[in-house]
């Protein structure tokens, strides 16, 4: 898709949705959503996040992650119930209406990162016990881990409404989950992991690390929820570069938002206070790289559409309104 077309679609961009008559909306971060009953109808917007905060808006995205999303959950079932029912639009899915987990469980293959939750930047400071996690001495950024390790975050935002980080012992501490239901998070999470980074290897990708959210279904089974294995909630590499460029000390060739953090990051920008504006260059850039990694992964070419999007997806859920 050239820059062109690319910035002729960013005024079209679809910031968000009403649907009124499916009732109260909801808003996260990129998701609108409207519960129905048992069932719930999630918008998948192109509103861009990172470090907890709205950035901006990136073309095509929503319809990215959703299908995306869409795709991981077909291939994953056998491992444990997720929440999709069907994907009546490109931007949309309708999910199984449940109770959310309020932790958010981040599995971690290397010790990387720029974000105040991630590992690296602790060990750095000379940190080894990290998550309630011992790492040895002499390891170094953008290595991989012995085994991959899971580093749980509060979700939903902590002080000042970041993530905070949890450790296992704290969690059972809190009666967060049942240590029963902890249990077979944990064992979910690294089942989806060793999962997703064998396809992804098999595509010419490093899954780096993730993000799981879980909830529970109206029969109180684990359910995985949210979005899985997508640009927003992982970090992928590009797997045929990776040992020479970790050899050199160089960064490595992320596939990934991964770009859009250290754009912000070589700004100053963490999380606090008012970001940087979104240059053409930055937007024009995550837009081709978001597709570029659905058709990786899927070995499917990304189906464009025309806008508007809202009048598309109100068309499309046009059988709800009648029931």
């Amino acid at each position: 898709m050239t820059r062109k077309k690319i910035l002729e679609s960013l005024p079209h961009v679809l910031k968000t949705i009403n649907l009124p008559k499916l009732g109260k909306k909801y808003s996260g971060k990129v998701r609108d959503f409207y519960i129905l009953d048992k069932s719930r109808v999630i918008v998948t917007t192109d509103r861009q996040s990172a470090f907890d905060v709205i950035l901006g808006h990136i073309p095509f995205k929503g319809a990215v992650l959703n299908q995306l999303a869409a795709f991981w959950f077909e291939k994953t079932g056998r491992i444990i119930p997720n929440h999709l029912i069907s994907v009546p639009d490109p931007n949309v899915s309708i999910a199984k209406n449940c109770t959310g987990i309020p932790i958010e469980m981040i599995v971690r293959g290397y010790i990387s990162g720029v974000t105040n939750t991630s590992i690296w930047g602790s060990y750095q400071k000379g940190e080894r016990v990290i998550y309630g996690i011992k790492f040895p001495d002499g390891l170094k950024k953008n290595q991989k881990l012995p085994k991959p390790v899971i580093t749980p975050t509060t979700h939903g935002g902590g002080k000042n409404g970041h993530d905070e980080r949890l450790t296992e012992k704290e969690i059972l501490q809190r009666k967060i989950v049942t240590p029963k239901i902890w249990i077979q998070m944990k064992t979910a999470a690294l089942e989806l992991f060793a999962f997703g980074s064998k396809l992804c290897k098999k595509q010419g990708l490093i899954l780096v690390d993730t993000k799981y959210e879980f909830g529970l279904d109206d029969e109180r089974r684990l359910t995985l929820m949210d979005e899985i294995h997508t640009p927003d909630s992982s970090r992928f590499w590009i797997a045929k570069t990776y040992r020479d460029r970790f050899k050199k000390g160089l960064e490595l060739e992320n596939f990934d938002k991964e770009f859009l953090r250290l754009w912000y990051a070589q700004r100053g920008y963490k999380g606090d206070g008012k970001p940087p504006e979104m240059s053409e260059q930055l937007i024009v850039d995550l837009t081709k790289r978001y597709i570029a990694v659905f058709e990786k992964i899927t070995g499917e070419t990304f189906q464009f559409f025309n806008y508007p999007i809202d009048k598309r997806i109100k068309n499309n859920l046009k059988y709800l309104y009648a029931k």
